[in-house]
């Protein structure tokens, strides 16, 4: 387990001395990190990325920082976190080592259980049609079962059916919902499997025929939870506070805000997701559909203030990943930020993934109702203006400064400033 993941400073050192101190912190296996720079034997080759999709032509590099000073159930974490968006990873970093005084994020999680969809046609009694097929559950189930025995002999396999009848503006649907456990899988390569196999059997039972057969990226069965606690002299004041709980109040009762608020808790969710190949897709189609389960879109976050006068902030959302298959064993770059985080199931990187939403959310609603979004944000993408302009080296900083400074963190205004600095 990590020694320890506040890693005071790190952004002062080379590429490579980062990549040396978060090796140690992990127990000092340097091959573990080796496949994260691009330029390696064990990054990702061209043979391999024609393997995973069609039509290779080429790969496109994402920056992969690492989220440091993480306390997560009381273990030290350091996260890798994969995105092109400038002050993503320091926020979350600072809003973790503001949370260490109270010790840290704590997350919970339910079983890995997914959800797949039958669609059921041409039934002419859908009541008595649901009724029958539960009266067959045990043996749809063991049919499910079947495609998958390597599942269900570590402990997962399906284990329940749901027959809903939606009742839409165009038709009626009767649907069959397959609940399967998972494991430590991100899971849809099988259940889809399952529901395949399946279907000709509830449609026979239905006395219909079957249509879709098909996941549902709503894992609301799969979720995961996590809450932080930050003192007042933290983060800037019982005032910030008051603050911070107005601002994500506007976001839970008004969808507009929401959008926003919610991509902030995506930022840091999703490129910890990339970074351990997993579905970004899939987790933030399940995020937003239940941030609208009520049927408004809603902030996925609350803000409140306990007893003490602190800060807590909880985030709640379905958190579909895995550990096995896909990308997170094909990808080399995606087994080196797994291997970051030390973990042993697909809970405890789920888990991981929700605590890096909340702190990217929390510094984001923390800037909004204290300085400013930009200051931050804009202080960071002057760098990219910098280069943009023609900068190198040193100049980047000395550039990127220069426009914080006036305020003016435009390509223009960095082009004269660069051309006034190499004047000098």
């Amino acid at each position: 387990m990590a020694t320890t993941s506040r890693l005071s400073g790190l952004r002062n050192l080379s590429i490579a001395d980062r990549r040396t101190a978060v090796t140690d912190a992990i127990g000092g296996q340097p091959e573990l990190l080796t496949a994260l720079d691009p330029t390696s034997d064990e990054a990702l080759t061209m043979a391999q990325a024609d393997r995973m999709v069609e039509n290779v032509i080429g790969q496109i590099g994402i920056p992969v920082g690492v989220c440091t000073n993480l306390v997560l159930n009381g273990r030290e974490v350091l996260v890798p976190m994969a995105t092109e968006e400038p002050s993503v990873v320091a926020a979350a970093s600072n809003i973790a080592r503001m949370s260490r005084t109270l010790g840290g994020v704590t997350a919970t999680s339910s079983e890995p259980v997914m959800q797949a969809q039958v669609q059921l046609l041409d039934v002419a009694d859908p009541q008595g049609a649901r009724a029958r097929i539960l009266e067959r559950k045990d043996d749809v189930l063991a049919l499910a079962n079947a495609q998958d025995p390597k599942l269900v002999e570590v402990g997962g396999g399906a284990r329940d059916l749901i027959v809903r009848t939606v009742h839409g503006l165009l038709d009626d649907h009767l649907i069959v919902h397959l609940v399967v456990n998972v494991g430590d899988a991100m899971g849809a390569n099988a259940v889809n499997t399952m529901v395949e196999a399946i279907a000709p059997l509830l449609a026979e039972i239905a006395q219909g025929r079957s249509l879709l057969r098909i996941l549902t990226n709503l894992a609301d069965m799969r979720i995961t939870r996590a809450r932080i606690a930050i003192a007042p002299d933290q983060i800037g004041g019982p005032q910030v506070i008051d603050d911070m709980i107005a601002g994500a109040a506007l976001a839970y009762d008004d969808p507009y805000r929401a959008a926003t608020h919610n991509k902030g808790i995506m930022n840091g969710i999703s490129a910890v997701v990339l970074a351990t190949g997993n579905d970004t897709r899939a987790v933030e189609a399940g995020a937003h559909a239940y941030a609208a389960r009520d049927g408004q879109y809603r902030a996925l976050s609350r803000f409140e203030k306990d007893s003490a006068g602190n800060l807590v902030a909880t985030l709640e959302l379905p958190m579909a990943v895995g550990l096995v298959g896909g990308a997170t064993k094909s990808h080399p770059t995606a087994r080196a930020g797994v291997a970051m985080t030390e973990v042993t199931t697909a809970r405890e990187l789920g888990e991981i993934i929700c605590a890096i939403g909340l702190a990217q959310n929390v510094a984001a609603v923390r800037a909004l109702a204290a300085e400013g979004i930009q200051r931050g944000h804009m202080g960071l993408h002057a760098r990219n203006i910098a280069v943009a302009a023609g900068a190198t080296g040193t100049e980047v900083d000395d550039v990127a400064a220069e426009l914080v400074a006036r305020r003016a963190v435009r390509v223009d205004v960095a082009e004269t400033v660069l051309a006034e600095l190499r004047a000098r």
